[in-house]
């Protein structure tokens, strides 16, 4: 693609900008945009529905075998404001993945790290570098950069659930790397807890001792709903508040589950009008429960079980619980406090 050729109505300069464009070379006197007074953010906020995630959901594992154009039954969610682009914002890729009964997604890694986080249902396992996994409503599950993984469905009943990867930074980068594995993984056979639970599962400011070769992510690769929900209802009682967050953490140091998302869970009581607040950095919020309205800059949706929705950077929201909401959110805060771009301030009038 040729360079930008700009012009001139003095003979001189415009030979000169000719040049320059021969060259691959633009005069910044010439180029307006570049630094805004604030972010300015193709992605738009948006709100997935559950009702058509589900029933496109099961449309595409009626009509889509798991190994027609690819080994992952996927619907991306792709933001209205990029172009067409298959990403959820500039920075985050996010999907609902559909799992027949008795079919098996096989084995593959790749740079971008994903997590899972499962809306409703409960059957399908997920192998970790060959970790083992149980998957149920509520729970959070990491496959981070790098690690192979694959989906096994042995029970009798579909399961879907929420995807969220840093596909985009990674892309951006230009670090993208993918590899299938070498045949089917053995069949771990009763599912035992994990190895990563086990070790890493024993609870709040419990951890092994003495273990120095720790990876760049959270070793503890799933955590549960009932420790979750359990935490939260703490929280609510010993702060005497009616909105409260709690962060995934990595269980061997003080940081975030992995190096480029954050994840977070919140719960808001009925009746609760939560602060209006803005942030740098992408989020993906999923309903667990509860039913309300989240207000998106002027955009106000309607929340079931089920939805998800986006909200870009540095756009206003702020929730109503019209029953008690519990909503799982995803960002790439990490990223931004990395290169100390992050910023947050609540903007209630």
């Amino acid at each position: 693609m040729a360079t930008s050729r700009f012009r001139s109505d003095e003979a001189a300069l415009d030979t000169f900008y000719e040049d320059l464009s021969d060259k691959h070379l633009q005069p910044l006197w010439k180029l307006h945009g570049l630094l805004t007074p604030a972010p300015e953010v193709r992605a738009i906020p948006y709100r997935w529905c559950a009702d058509d995630l589900a029933k496109l959901g099961r449309r595409a594992g009626d009509l889509v075998p798991i190994d027609r154009g690819g080994d992952r039954r996927v619907l991306a969610m792709s933001n209205p404001g990029l172009g067409g682009a298959p990403y959820i914002s500039s920075t985050l890729w996010a999907a609902v993945q559909y799992l027949q009964p008795h079919e098996s997604a096989p084995a593959h890694r790749h740079t971008p790290a994903a997590l899972r986080f499962v809306l409703d249902g409960e059957g399908v396992y997920t192998l970790v570098d060959g970790d083992p996994i149980t998957m149920a409503r509520g729970d959070l599950v990491l496959t981070p950069s790098w690690t192979f993984h694959e989906h096994h469905n042995p029970g009798d009943v579909p399961m879907m659930w929420l995807d969220v990867l840093d596909l985009p930074v990674v892309a951006a980068l230009d670090a993208v790397f993918f590899e299938a594995a070498d045949g089917p993984a053995p069949d771990p056979g009763r599912l035992p807890r994990s190895v990563a639970e086990r070790r890493w599962g024993g609870g709040a400011g419990l951890a092994p001792a003495g273990v120095s070769d720790l990876p760049p992510h959270s070793p503890l690769l799933v955590y549960r709903w009932q420790d979750t929900d359990a935490a939260l209802d703490a929280l609510l009682d010993v702060e005497n508040t009616a909105d409260a967050t709690i962060r995934f953490r990595d269980p061997g140091r003080d940081r975030d589950v992995m190096p480029t998302m954050r994840c977070e869970m919140r719960r808001v009581l009925a009746g609760t009008t939560t602060h209006r607040e803005r942030q740098t950095g992408t989020r993906v919020s999923a309903v667990l429960d509860g039913s309300g309205t989240v207000v998106l800059g002027g955009d106000a949706f309607d929340l079931s079980p089920g939805d998800v929705f986006v909200v870009p950077s540095w756009c206003t929201h702020q929730l109503h619980a019209r029953t008690r909401l519990d909503l799982f959110t995803t960002s790439d805060s990490p990223v931004l406090e990395a290169l100390h771009l992050h910023r947050s301030e609540q903007v209630d009038a």
